[in-house]
């Protein structure tokens, strides 16, 4: 099995950042824990790139782009590479991209 790279896009990176800062405000730790997941669960991918499902917000999508959820990580999976493309929390209507 081949290990992709794993990319975070410049927005997605930002938004990870603005829900930790958000959440911190509340908990520091909760906030740690939340920042701390996303990475783990990102970092899986690199190894079992397709181990989510297909990300059904996005609009044309030809099967490489993918979504996990609780906070919505979504992500497209290339050749050599795995984009993270945004971080939402799932409590904020999905919009189409």
């Amino acid at each position: 099995m081949v290990k992709k790279k794993i990319v975070w896009d410049t927005k997605a990176y930002l938004q990870l950042e603005k829900e930790h800062k958000h959440i911190k405000k509340s908990s520091v730790i909760a906030a740690n824990k939340v920042r701390e997941s996303i990475r783990d669960a990102t970092k899986e991918l690199a190894l079992h790139p397709e181990k989510f499902s297909l990300d059904r917000f996005k609009k044309n999508n030809n099967g490489n782009y993918r979504a996990f959820e609780r906070y919505r990580v979504t992500y497209k999976v290339k050749e050599a590479e795995i984009i993270i493309l945004r971080v939402r929390h799932t409590s904020r209507e999905p919009l189409e991209y």
